[in-house]
């Protein structure tokens, strides 16, 4: 079968492997369409980074590593001891992987896992491929007629979801969303799903922040032109944001999502970071700030993002800027989103194309 596979820092080939065989507990999964997620990005320019060079602690895979963690497909074959699930049922793919015994596992955080894995990133089997096999319960069904290219944005989501959950957002009339990327545009549309009034985003590129505005921002800042911490406060009668949500990774985005929020405000920290930011303690100690991490997502968020998708209170359709087949997926995929990255947000491999 076909498998796009890391190989190495700019190196992604459509190589032919083995059809994976199902196992006890697992499902086979026909895929049918794949996202490239940012993660991918930072590994195809730099890495590798995340992927394991030697035998993951968890999942055992390694170079070259089957690409594909943002998923949704058909389950074409269901193994020994799975219930629940059936041939023929569309899914989205949760795939993050946890060994269920560390501190952070133990403590009811698998997300924070010590030896954390993902299917489709450190392991042999991803979605980037004809067919794969996973454990069952990271099948997580859709209604019916639930678009699958819909499904394959829906890990993304999850993780905005998981981010917005860890602020207090219950109480927020208004967030700040520092960087207008897919996780940023996703964290957009996930506070105008739980209520927020006003959502204002910090986007340098004219294009995202169209997008943004689509996708339901009440107000959108160039950084480079406007002093966005400045506008925050004339929107606020001076007191600042009451969340903000720091997606951008840079410096100058850190800074604006901490000096935007108000007293007690909280800054949750959604992007990856390259280099240590540095954070003014003078300020979060005389405001009495919060700054927390998000990291991936929880048990429920899959159901609860699929469950807002088909009720529409989300509907993230305009974050698909493109559509291509698996063996485009360099060209018109990778090398897009890093030489194109203003014209796109998700584009998504179509496998059956």
């Amino acid at each position: 079968m076909r498998a796009a596979r890391f190989h190495g820092r700019g190196d992604i080939r459509i190589d032919q492997i083995e059809e994976p065989v199902c196992g006890e507990g697992e499902v086979k999964i026909r895929p049918a369409f794949v996202g490239i997620c940012g993660s991918d990005l930072h590994e195809y320019l730099g890495g590798p980074i995340v992927i394991p060079t030697k035998p993951h602690a968890l999942t055992g895979g390694q170079l070259p590593v089957t690409l594909g963690h943002e998923f949704s497909g058909t389950i074409e074959e269901v193994g020994q001891g799975v219930t629940g699930l059936k041939v023929g049922d569309r899914v989205a793919v949760r795939p993050n992987l946890s060994d269920g015994d560390c501190p952070s596992c133990v403590f009811g955080r698998p997300n924070c896992c010590r030896k954390l894995g993902f299917i489709g990133f450190s392991s042999n089997a991803g979605g980037l491929s004809d067919h794969v096999a996973v454990p069952a319960k990271h099948a997580i069904p859709l209604p019916e007629g639930f678009p699958l290219d819909l499904a394959a944005l829906v890990e993304p989501l999850t993780v905005a979801w998981h981010a917005v959950d860890r602020s207090p957002v219950e109480t927020a009339q208004t967030a700040i969303v520092v960087g207008g990327g897919p996780i940023g545009l996703a964290v957009v549309q996930v506070l105008k799903a739980r209520g927020v009034k006003n959502i204002i985003v910090a986007e340098v590129s004219d294009q995202r922040r169209e997008y943004a505005q689509i996708l339901g921002a009440t107000h959108v800042f160039n950084p480079i032109t406007d002093d966005v911490v400045a506008k925050v406060r004339a929107l606020t009668n001076d007191a600042g944001a009451d969340i903000s949500f720091e997606c951008s990774g840079a410096q100058a985005g850190f800074d604006t999502a901490m000096n935007g929020i108000r007293v007690r405000g909280t800054t949750t920290i959604v992007s990856l970071w390259e280099k240590k930011p540095v954070i003014d303690a003078f300020d979060v100690v005389s405001y009495e700030k919060h700054v927390i991490g998000a990291a991936i997502c929880e048990d429920g968020d899959f159901e609860a993002v699929i469950e807002a998708i088909a009720a529409g209170k989300i509907n993230p359709r305009p974050m698909i800027t493109s559509k291509i087949r698996m063996e485009d997926v360099e060209e018109k995929g990778f090398k897009a989103l890093v030489n194109e990255k203003d014209k796109h947000v998700k584009i998504l491999i179509d496998i059956e194309a």
